[in-house]
């Protein structure tokens, strides 16, 4: 581990809405995993702080967005039997629930097809989590293409950018990420890979780059810095960013795992970027070097062990959490120096691909047995519950003003605290 070095800078998340009640991106209103406003359940079960349960046809990873009254979620539903050519015909769909009930509002299928190319085991053909800005909501299904709707669920535009071919066929799923006038595509593949940016009215390329990158499912994320804002992105060769408006790569870093998932979270002056795949490394990144920062001043601090392989880190007031590859061995270290508060300690979670989230004092830790364990937020390990929804979640949970949104295998989940 490299030590701390002084560092002074003025650097913030970019949010489309940081108000209570909207969780508009799979890592929530400050794109680190953590709801700021919300004060949601700690403990609940099948009978418990039970609001709503709705079934949820089909299979999709991806997390429930909110806004105010609506809540999102996408997902592949086989409608026809597989052939000896590959897997059944699906139809991509964005559902819309009602908050307050879980009644389905409306219902979109937004395109019908035979994937091209399987997926692993684990994960199925609807992966990406939707985003919205309160204006349109946007489902991405990868190589079945980007839609975008109304909040009232009428088609506006949509977008085929050509098909992905993954590494090993472990299939697609990173997501995109709105900023200003843009969405972000992040497009890493064994093709020629891309980062577009598209103007989220109409669909139109702004600006695309060319990445040197093989197979990531990171997604990106918008930092503002120095008047500027950047996209941050991980990547097997390098950790890059790049200028929001024209997407010119501004730094870059090595360092990173093979095949990378994570998404970075930045905050305080520094972003950091990691990896956890057949190898261990997690960076702290002043934002504003230029060309390679390998070995430079703007690298603050790195870990090579124990880092994350397919959930995210969550930063929250200072600190970051992190399991051990796929695994519920937690790590916290403190956010400034990489320094531990705790390293690789077992809180009764087996694998893990849902990501951390964080709320009034709170971290919840979920893994793909349904079980959330919550901890709280400080630098010593104290287990305040465990509960479980007794169905496989890989989806991040959603908190949002008094309730939890949990998207498990079968069904959505709200949960509320009286």
């Amino acid at each position: 581990m490299l030590k701390a070095i002084p560092y002074l800078l003025l650097l913030t998340v970019w949010t489309a809405d940081v108000s209570a009640g909207n969780w508009t991106h799979w890592r929530g209103p400050t794109g680190n995993g953590t709801a700021p406003d919300a004060t949601p359940p700690v403990q609940w079960s099948a009978t418990e702080n039970v609001k709503w349960k709705v079934e949820v046809p089909g299979l999709g990873s991806g997390s429930p967005i909110i806004w105010q009254d609506q809540v999102f979620v996408t997902s592949a539903v086989p409608v026809e039997n597989a052939d000896a050519d590959g897997d059944p015909v699906h139809e991509f769909v964005l559902y819309c629930y009602d908050r307050a009930t879980g009644q389905l509002n409306w219902k979109r299928v937004a395109n019908r097809e035979q994937p091209h190319e399987g997926t692993h085991s684990t994960n199925g053909f609807a992966s990406a989590s939707p985003c919205t800005d309160g204006e349109r909501v946007y489902a991405h299904f990868g190589s079945r293409g980007l839609y975008c709707y109304t909040m009232e669920g009428e088609p506006v535009w949509k977008r085929d950018l050509g098909d992905m071919t993954c590494r090993g066929t472990f299939g697609e799923g990173s997501s995109p990420t709105l900023a200003g006038e843009k969405i972000i595509v992040p497009w890493d593949h064994e093709g020629q890979s891309f980062l577009f940016a598209l103007d989220k009215r109409t669909g139109e390329t702004v600006w695309e780059v060319e990445r040197d990158e093989p197979s990531c499912w990171a997604t990106p994320l918008i930092i503002q810095h120095g008047g500027n804002e950047q996209v941050i992105m991980n990547g097997q060769n390098y950790a890059r960013s790049y200028e929001l408006e024209t997407g010119k790569e501004l730094w870059r870093c090595g360092g990173q795992t093979m095949r990378p998932v994570a998404c970075p979270v930045a905050a305080e002056g520094l972003v950091y970027i990691g990896s956890g795949f057949r190898g261990a490394f997690l960076g702290a990144f002043q934002p504003d070097g230029s060309g390679d920062i390998a070995g430079s001043s703007n690298v603050v601090w790195t870990i090579e062990r124990d880092t994350p392989d397919i959930a995210s880190f969550l930063l929250s007031d200072g600190r970051i959490y992190f399991y051990k590859a796929k695994s519920g061995l937690l790590t916290c270290v403190d956010a400034k120096t990489g320094e531990p508060h705790y390293s690789t300690e077992r809180i009764g979670l087996g694998t893990i691909y849902a990501s951390p989230v964080a709320a009034n004092g709170h971290i919840y830790l979920t893994d793909r047995d349904g079980k959330t364990v919550v901890i709280e937020d400080g630098p010593e390990l104290k287990v305040v519950a465990t509960n479980t929804v007794d169905e496989t979640v890989d989806a991040t949970p959603a908190p949002v003003d008094n309730q939890m949104f949990v998207r498990g295998q079968k069904h959505l989940f709200c949960f509320e605290k009286p």
